[in-house]
């Protein structure tokens, strides 16, 4: 029996990491190939993101859906269930840019990339 002594240790199991809430804020905004994963998460391989991808989709967190057709196209999706670690990875984000924020005032040379593509 796996035990918990607080209910984050098993949201980190989950979520935690470098790339996992990574990977579940983009696909949230919708269904993406590997290949455009890879692209918007500047810094992961892609054998890092294959295994990541694996463990959330055995979590229940993602979907895939494999294309039969030459050559082989495989998409990721949020599951229903995924879509409830929406509100936390909101939050993380706004925390993140809030951080973020605070330390520019403070006169950390830090900036927020996200902004310069939108």
């Amino acid at each position: 029996m796996k035990q918990y002594n607080l209910g984050i240790e098993a949201t980190l199991e989950i979520i935690g990491g470098k790339w996992k809430a990574l990977i579940v804020c983009h696909l949230i905004s919708g269904t993406k190939r590997t290949s455009e994963l890879q692209r918007s998460i500047p810094g992961i391989s892609q054998k890092v993101l294959i295994q990541q991808l694996r463990e959330l989709e055995q979590d229940g967190i993602i979907g895939r859906h494999v294309y039969s057709q030459m050559p082989p196209k495989v998409e990721y999706y949020i599951t229903e269930y995924g879509i409830t670690a929406n509100e936390i990875i909101h939050q993380m984000c706004s925390w993140g840019r809030a951080n973020i924020k605070m330390r520019q005032q403070q006169g950390e040379e830090v900036e927020l990339l996200e902004n310069e593509s939108k």
